[in-house]
């Protein structure tokens, strides 16, 4: 159940990243309709109803095929998503609140290190060969 919520959860996001809206999936049906009209009608194969629709020929399609406008409307992918990120940032602030710090200023510390000793380090079979 957990590998099944984490491959649709994935899809999901992998879906969100192409822009692809649940409301595009519900308007295949009325790709896959138009893709048929334009079939019958206009002999168009699905790359070139593609190219009419999304591509480099969407304009010249739109501006000769103003009685489809509403057909075209309804077609999935259409919006426009604008995304747009504002950022600031300040350099070379000064704040007020931080205080530089004074070179000569002497803190006590409350740790106190010491290196680990062990008899098993001091002599046995830990220390390096000797010379004879």
């Amino acid at each position: 159940m957990i590998k099944l919520f984490s491959i649709s959860l994935s899809f999901l996001i992998l879906l969100q990243s192409f822009g692809i809206s649940f409301n595009d999936l519900s308007q295949i049906d009325e790709f896959i309709e138009h893709a048929q009209f334009h079939s019958e009608q206009y002999g168009d194969n699905v790359f070139v109803f593609i190219s009419k629709h999304y591509g480099e020929l969407k304009t010249d399609h739109d501006k000769e095929h103003q009685e489809e406008k509403e057909d075209h409307e309804q077609l999935p992918f259409q919006q426009q998503s604008n995304v747009s990120i504002i950022s600031a940032f300040t350099l070379n602030s000064q704040n007020e609140a931080f205080k530089t710090p004074e070179p000569f200023e002497f803190k006590n510390h409350n740790f106190y290190y010491l290196e680990p000793t062990s008899s098993l380090h001091s002599s046995g079979p830990f220390q390096p060969p000797r010379l004879s």
